[in-house]
This record gives C-alpha cells, sequence and structure tokens, in this order.
C-alpha cells in the first residue's frame, strides 16, 4: 500500500481533518444535485489513519477495516439517492452499518472535488503532461473538465498508450474512436462520464476527448458531426480516469495536516471499483492488438452463411 505520514507530535480530530479537506474541496462549489460531505462519524474522534477511494464499496470499507483506518475518503458518495432503510438487508444499509460498527468516518468529495484546482480532471490533465491548461466548461458557476495542448502532435494511438501507462489496470482497457494514425495535439479531458458536454468539447477546438461513460448515441453523432475527422473520442473507464486524483488528494491532506503539526497516515485503496471484471472480444482477428475498424463496416457475416445470397 502506499501510504505516509508527516513528522507531527499531535493525532488530529476528524473536524480538523474535515477543515483540511474542505479547504481543498469546498462543499458549496459541489453541483446543486449532488451529496457532499460527512455521511458517518463524530467529528470529536480521533484520525491517525485515512484511506482514500473512488467508490465507498463494500470491499472498500473492508479494506478501511483492515488498514486499521479512521476515516475514508472517497470521490463517490455513499447516499446520493434517497434511502429510507440501513438494513442490512441492502447493500447501502451494509455499507453505513460496517462503517458505524467500525468506528469509521465516511466523508465524500464528489463534484466539489471534480471542480477543483487540483482535482479530478485536472489530475488527468497533469498526467498527460498538458500545457496551456484551462477549465472545459463551467456548470453552475464551477470550471468542469480541461482542454490543453500536447508538447508536440503525435498520433492517437501513440496518445492512448501514454494514457494507458498512467492509468490503473482496468479489466475492459480503453475504447477508443477514430484512426488510430491521426495526429493530434490539443486534448480535452473530464474525468468520469463526459458525454453531455460534447458541444462544450467542439467549442475547444479539441482533437481528442477523454473521459468515460460514452453512450452510444451521443458518441455516434459527435463522430457523425466531425466527418471521419476530429473530434476523436476516448472511453477510459469511469474508474480509471478518476482514479489519479486520489495520490494527489493524499499529498494535498498529509500537506494540510502537516502544516497544523498534525501526524496521520494517508492510504490510497488497492481495490479495483470498476464493475467490470473481464472482456470478451468478438472481432474476426481475436489475436490482434489492432482492432480498428472503419465506421460503417458492420460485422462479419458467419462463416457457414458465406456466399448465401
Amino acid at each position: 500500500m502506499d501510504s505516509a505520514a508527516h513528522d507531527g507530535h499531535r493525532t488530529p480530530s476528524l473536524a480538523e481533518v474535515l477543515e483540511v479537506l474542505r479547504g481543498l474541496y469546498p462543499e458549496d462549489t459541489a453541483q446543486s444535485w449532488d451529496q457532499v460531505g460527512l455521511v458517518t462519524g463524530d467529528p470529536d474522534q480521533p484520525v491517525r489513519s485515512v484511506l482514500l477511494a473512488v467508490d465507498p464499496t463494500l470491499d472498500v470499507i473492508d479494506e478501511a477495516r483492515e488498514l486499521g483506518a479512521d476515516l475514508l475518503v472517497t470521490h463517490h458518495p455513499l447516499l446520493l439517492r434517497g434511502v429510507h432503510s440501513v438494513a442490512t438487508t441492502s447493500a447501502k444499509g451494509a455499507a453505513v452499518t460496517r462503517l458505524v460498527v467500525a468506528d469509521i468516518a465516511l466523508y465524500c468529495a464528489h463534484t466539489s472535488a471534480d471542480v477543483a484546482a487540483t482535482g479530478v480532471s485536472q489530475a488527468l490533465a497533469d498526467a498527460l503532461e498538458l500545457g496551456g491548461v484551462k477549465p472545459l466548461a463551467m456548470e453552475e458557476g464551477q470550471p468542469l473538465g480541461r482542454v490543453g495542448q500536447l508538447a508536440q502532435p503525435t498520433s492517437l494511438r501513440s496518445l492512448v498508450e501514454r494514457l494507458a501507462a498512467v492509468l490503473p489496470p482496468a479489466p475492459v482497457g480503453i475504447r477508443v474512436s477514430g484512426p488510430a494514425d491521426a495526429q493530434v495535439s490539443r486534448v480535452a479531458v473530464l474525468g468520469g462520464a463526459g458525454d453531455s458536454l460534447f458541444d462544450e468539447v467542439r467549442a475547444s477546438g479539441a482533437d481528442v476527448y477523454i473521459t468515460s461513460d460514452l453512450r452510444h448515441h451521443p458518441a455516434l453523432e459527435a463522430r457523425e458531426e466531425a466527418g471521419g475527422g476530429p473530434l476523436y473520442l476516448v472511453d477510459a473507464g469511469h474508474f480509471a480516469t478518476e482514479w489519479l486524483w486520489l495520490d494527489v488528494a493524499r499529498h494535498a491532506l498529509l500537506e494540510g495536516l502537516s502544516a497544523r503539526g498534525a501526524t496521520v497516515d494517508v492510504t490510497v485503496s488497492t481495490r479495483t471499483t470498476d464493475p467490470w471484471t473481464f472482456l470478451v472480444r468478438t472481432d474476426d482477428d481475436r489475436s490482434s492488438s489492432d482492432h480498428t475498424q472503419p465506421q460503417g463496416t458492420g460485422p462479419a457475416r458467419p462463416k457457414e452463411d458465406a456466399g448465401e445470397g
């Protein structure tokens, strides 16, 4: 596990850790539909160990228990939509119960971390070493996504290979729409689901858009509008595109607490919370690493039907 502690002489309370987190990711910057902040925990409880993760799944909560963490900080909320019971007969109820029984506080920084200057999309832009980075869009007065320039033009394939090298391993890999040898230089990024911002991406002049959860119709329409050229699309997975932020948050939290003379251990989760577990290829040449197929080319007919009218 990736953990560290800064020199200090004092164990902070949860309230003090929350002050640092809220300074980094102010709760009033979250989108109006979002649910961020403290979910479980006593502000007076001491915090000696913190675990950072993308999702507050049961597996991650078990990891926090095994680690002896006093605080679990996740990007995604546990209770985004209303619930009427936290009985252990549901996954949400079981999660709340495990947290409370283990005396683990849960804090969620969702869109408050998305819009932060050192937040999710900025971490993605920094990992690709983009220059001249600007917000991709403004939503409710807050900056979402980033757009910037590569140091020099490169092929779409090379860019995606560079992206793959910095993202965590994911069972289903990275989906790409566009010619592998297409040259790209201006890149738009948005960690998490991003197909609601195609108009803003086009307006930014980006050659390629790196995000996740691209649905069939919006993605197809975006490629049709591009006429075969830019805008190219890269769907790198929801978990993976947001995971890069965890280490940034770790360093920022350590620095903020160290400035107060406090000592904590801060660890990045080793659990993958991508819901997909394996991929079965359906292209013709299943041994090939190049899955490029011209747009408009349909699936091959079954071999036994070849030659029939």
